[in-house]
């Protein structure tokens, strides 16, 4: 259960939009290529494979958070001590 947990979730914006260019090119091709050689052979079912290896090769090259989507991460604020918040805002009511 700990290997599970070790594994990272996210990726940053970047990485977001790379992956998004990437799943349309491959689904654009393989939808493209698959149209032409379904014609050739005047078989649906070959177009419809085809469109399926696509779709499947994309899903195993967007959906994990791979390394090269998280190159650029996000610098966050440190989050705020709830004691300063809780004197700062009695302070304030004065």
């Amino acid at each position: 259960m700990e290997f599970f947990k070790s594994i990272p979730t996210h990726i940053d914006y970047v990485g977001q939009a790379k992956a998004e260019k990437l799943y349309r090119a491959i689904i654009t091709l393989f939808s493209i290529v698959g149209f032409i050689w379904g014609y050739i052979v005047q078989q649906f079912s070959q177009s419809v494979y085809i469109l399926g290896a696509g779709f499947l090769l994309a899903a195993i090259l967007t959906v994990p958070p791979w390394p090269m989507y998280r190159r650029n991460p996000l610098n966050w604020q440190n989050p705020r001590n709830t004691e300063e918040k809780s004197t700062s805002s009695k302070k304030g009511k004065k």
